[in-house]
């Protein structure tokens, strides 16, 4: 089979970028196709030895960097300048650019990976807060109804459509008005290092908005525990600073670990925070749990799905400080077995997800019709 992979874009390595390495592993012939790259990024140090395809949109002055967001609206020129008709299947990566409902041939099959409808589309919190100046909300509600009608109109031309949970398969249902099937993404499962427990809470995370981070500093400035953050400043989160100047000697920011540096962190510490108000599915729960850390987890989105209750982890069930606190305090009382975390880790191994992948692709090649 002649396969093509397209992604979003290639900027920061996070959870979708994973995914897109996961398939890129099983399919290591396949071109990546992509609205743009940025070079020396993380995302494309880790794809720059693959055959990796930007649209023209690439080679506009400042586009990657700067425009590609105010010129979203661009999307469907660049999407509709690649033309996969000589490919068997084309698996798309989709999250906020509308990557989907490409240019095929008749007997091309369309699979598209969902991470989840745009959430600027939708009216989810995003991580990006452009959206606090007046100007920006008009201009974004402007686009937004094209770009919406747009997006409904290219996700009736998938074939298949698989979503990275039962949350993400309930906004496709929603939006779309398209069935799916639920493949969790893949989450890395490396050797668990023999280390004793340590006392702090961690969190993995880009350093932006929608993640919750303000309540884990202020309730660690308010219990007084040690909390360790790790990952880069992102986007344009203006509170950075701010939770920086306040956090003192109780938060530590670490940036960017090694994976062994990072692993490490998860497998010390005493709990792992997952604090999205909604988040898609969240892939740092699981290696959390895989490293024998429980959870802390907001009641809600794809946590739902990866955090078990009072096995692996505890949930809190408002976004606020106080909540958060009552769940620390509930966790502090509670006994967590690391071998069960651990175990529970598995069902979102790398080997099941490609497993299941194959078995899609090769079904969908072999037997699935066009769905109009």
């Amino acid at each position: 089979m002649k396969i093509a992979l397209v992604h979003d874009y290639l900027n920061e390595f996070g959870g979708a970028e994973r995914v897109l390495s996961e398939l890129a592993d099983i399919y290591p012939n396949a071109p990546i196709f992509t609205a743009f790259y940025k070079k020396n990024s993380t995302a494309y140090n880790h794809f720059k030895h693959r055959t990796i395809v930007p649209s023209w949109a690439h080679y506009i002055p400042f586009f990657s960097s700067k425009l590609h967001s105010p010129l979203r609206f661009l999307t469907p020129l660049i999407w509709g300048s690649f033309d996969f008709s000589q490919y068997d299947v084309v698996i798309g990566s989709a999250s906020w650019y509308i990557t989907k409902g490409f240019r095929k041939g008749p007997s091309t099959k369309e699979i598209c990976y969902c991470h989840t409808p745009p959430r600027w589309l939708y009216g989810f919190k995003t991580s990006i807060e452009f959206q606090k100046y007046w100007p920006v909300r008009i201009y974004a509600a402007i686009v937004g109804h094209f770009m919406r009608l747009y997006d409904f109109s290219q996700a009736q031309k998938v074939d298949v459509f698989v979503a990275n949970s039962h949350n993400v398969a309930n906004r496709i249902k929603k939006f779309y008005r398209r069935d799916s099937i639920v493949i969790y993404p893949p989450v890395s499962l490396p050797p668990v290092p023999k280390v004793s427990k340590e006392n702090y809470y961690l969190i993995t995370s880009r350093i932006v908005g929608a993640k919750g981070l303000d309540l884990a500093v202020n309730a660690a400035i308010k219990l007084g525990f040690k909390l360790k953050i790790i990952g880069e400043s992102a986007g344009y989160y203006t509170e950075y600073h701010h939770l920086q100047k306040i956090a003192g000697d109780r938060v530590e920011f670490l940036g960017r670990l090694s994976d062994e540096d990072r692993n490490l962190c998860y497998a010390k510490a005493k709990a792992f925070f997952a604090l999205s108000v909604d988040e898609d599915f969240g892939m740092t729960p699981v290696e959390a749990m895989h490293f024998g850390t429980p959870v802390i987890a907001f009641r809600g989105g794809g946590y739902l799905e990866s955090v078990v209750e009072n096995k692996t982890g505890v949930f809190f069930d408002e976004p606020t400080v106080d909540s958060l606190i009552t769940a620390i305090k509930r966790f502090e009382k509670l006994k967590f077995d690391s071998a069960v975390c651990i175990m529970h880790s598995q069902k979102f191994s790398h080997d099941i997800f490609a497993q299941k992948i194959k078995k899609l692709v090769s079904s969908t090649i072999h037997s699935m019709p066009h769905q109009k």
